[in-house]
């Protein structure tokens, strides 16, 4: 056999007529052999008295053409094909399995494709059993029962709402489109954009945020089997399983794309090598952050907090991942803050926010809110009236770490050593370097009984309420993050120990009563074993206040219930209660007669 094309395309004559599915036949015709071992082709052409012809062959290099009036007639003009499935094939019988692939890969064809199917409907019938001695006049008993019936029924009802111009379609059209498309019959979604691409590549392309979370991505925010992006090609169904179209981190945005650009025998290697993929993906990418960008600056705030408790993770993940988008994305980024409560508040808020003289953006990481803003650190900022960010989740940290810089301000982890508030005159050193001076004794004390759990003790001028606190060097991993390092080495089965990687530098607060007791008890006896309790039990307070896990939580208990003793000693020793102080003095006053018993 041999192709027509060209003798069709010449018969076309000037060539304006629609030729999209020139060459097209062959994909789909050979593909028949996948599942059966012999094909006929029973044809009748539309000219008058044409013979009906049959086309026979069972796959290899011969064929035959012969006369069909024997077959059963084609009324008026016709093709009939007749597939002799393989016995390992006998599943394509089932209309059930037809019937899904043809609302998978054929739902949007433009032709109406019927299916030969049994339908089950339920009548009402007179029961006879029950209407035996039904008395005159009395309406007769009824019974529902099953009746099978065999029918052609369309397939392709679903129509291809993206090949509409955008202002011809109805908001109520692309809600039902979403619901019926994407099998999401409870979701309302919260956006779409339907566009045109034009150009080097021409498609059409339909994309929606969805209202909730899909089901799926809910036990895994990547799952593979989430299929959020289905690519046609001519209203012909390909894939939806093309990873390239979409980064990872728009693994929630679903939606359509339809190309004429590509074959419909398109595969993933001829994908991958198009520069058609490139182009498509950078337009879905921008499209999307339109759409995002639309809900946050939306007058109602709900809707963009809503799309960000359903899929700010994703968001995250783009700014760790995708260098191209970030400086696209990172406004789009909300925490919680000193200041804002409940709320969430943005980089542009924060930085509207910020008071003259302040350089930089601060954040600290903390499991949630309440955790992170009783760090003694926060004290340092919010007492001159600076905003601290808090980074409250596991990717939070990891995000904000790829954030060097916003608008002219570098972002700063509060958290780490020598935090610089910018605003230490010459005075204010030389007051730091004298209470490093004068407090050597206690850092040098210190130092000693904490060796192998901090790197060093210095004294600090910005702590205000807490006596100490613990900061990581420059190069440290904050105390959340040594906690989720922790876990994954146990997990693998390490023993959790992170080495010096858990020595943080421990600042003391030099006008604070807790070390200045210390730094008493330290002149008068820095071996006594009240002395040691007492230093340990103020590094235990500012590792859990600073975010850090107490290491031996029996010894701490320990210290507090020893603290508590000599307390109760202190307040009570060996004082006589007042009563008995009472009648003691009472007993003084008055002389004792004594009494002879007989």
């Amino acid at each position: 056999a041999q192709s027509g094309t060209k003798n069709f395309v010449e018969a076309l004559g000037d060539g304006t007529a629609d030729v999209n599915l020139i060459g097209q036949f062959g994909v789909g015709f050979y593909s028949a052999y996948l599942i059966a071992d012999k094909v006929e082709v029973v044809t009748k052409s539309m000219q008058a008295g044409s013979p009906q012809l049959r086309w026979e062959s069972d796959s290899g290099s011969n064929f035959s053409i012969s006369d069909a009036s024997d077959a059963e007639p084609i009324e008026g003009s016709g093709t009939r094909l007749i597939l002799h499935v393989k016995d390992d094939a006998m599943q394509y019988l089932e209309s059930s399995k037809l019937e899904e692939l043809l609302q998978r890969y054929s739902e949007f064809i433009e032709f109406p494709i019927s299916l030969y199917k049994e339908t089950t409907e339920y009548e009402q019938v007179p029961d006879i059993e029950a209407n035996k001695d039904l008395a005159e006049g009395e309406e007769p008993k009824m019974k529902t029962v099953p009746v099978t019936k065999a029918d052609y029924a369309e397939m392709n009802t679903q129509k291809p709402i993206w090949l509409r111009p955008p202002k011809e379609v109805e908001e109520e059209e692309y809600k039902e489109f979403y619901k019926s498309a994407f099998r999401a019959s409870y979701d309302e979604p919260q956006k779409w954009t339907h566009f045109r691409l034009e150009g080097q590549v021409e498609c059409k392309a339909l994309l929606y945020i969805p209202g909730m979370l899909p089901f799926e991505l809910s036990r895994d925010m990547f799952d593979e089997n989430a299929r959020n992006i289905r690519l046609y090609v001519k209203r012909v169904f390909i894939n939806d399983k093309f990873e390239d179209i979409m980064p990872r981190w728009l693994k929630f945005v679903r939606g359509v794309v339809d190309s004429d650009d590509l074959p419909l025998n398109v595969s993933r290697e001829i994908l991958q090598k198009s520069k058609v993929l490139s182009i498509i993906n950078k337009r879905l990418v921008r499209k999307s952050l339109d759409m995002f960008r639309d809900l946050a600056e939306d007058e109602d705030d709900s809707k963009y907090i809503m799309f960000w408790n359903n899929f700010g993770k994703y968001l995250k993940v783009g700014v760790i991942e995708d260098q191209k988008n970030k400086k696209e994305l990172v406004p789009l980024l909300r925490f919680f803050s000193s200041k804002s409560g409940e709320e969430y508040t943005s980089f542009d808020q924060y930085v509207e926010g910020m008071p003259e003289g302040q350089k930089s953006i601060y954040y600290v990481t903390g499991e949630g809110k309440k955790n992170a803003m009783i760090q003694p650190v926060v004290e340092k900022l919010t007492s001159r009236g600076y905003e601290v960010l808090l980074m409250t989740e596991p990717l939070d940290e990891i995000t904000i770490e790829a954030i060097t810089d916003y608008k002219d301000f570098k972002v700063v982890d509060a958290t780490k050593e020598g935090l610089d508030l910018e605003d230490e005159d010459d005075e204010k050193k030389k007051e730091k370097e004298e209470l490093n001076e004068k407090f050597t004794d206690i850092r040098e004390f210190l130092e000693v009984e904490l060796e192998g759990k901090v790197q060093k003790v210095t004294v600090s001028t910005l702590l205000t309420d807490s006596p100490a606190a613990l900061v990581q060097g420059a190069y440290g991993v904050s105390p959340t993050m040594q906690r989720y390092m922790k876990a994954q080495s146990v997990a693998s089965g390490g023993d959790g120990n992170l080495g010096a990687m858990n020595q943080a530098i421990l600042e003391i607060n030099p006008k604070h009563p807790i070390v200045q007791d210390l730094e008493r008890m330290v002149r008068t006896d820095k071996e006594s074993k009240e002395t040691k309790n007492f230093a340990m039990l103020m590094y235990d307070v500012a590792s859990m206040t600073s975010g850090y896990e107490v290491s031996d939580a029996g010894d701490f208990a320990q210290r507090v219930m020893t603290l508590m003793t000599t307390k109760g000693k202190q307040d009570g020793g060996d004082a006589t209660p007042p009563a008995v102080q009472e009648s003691k003095e009472e007993d003084e006053g008055e002389a004792i007669t004594p009494e002879i018993v007989a």
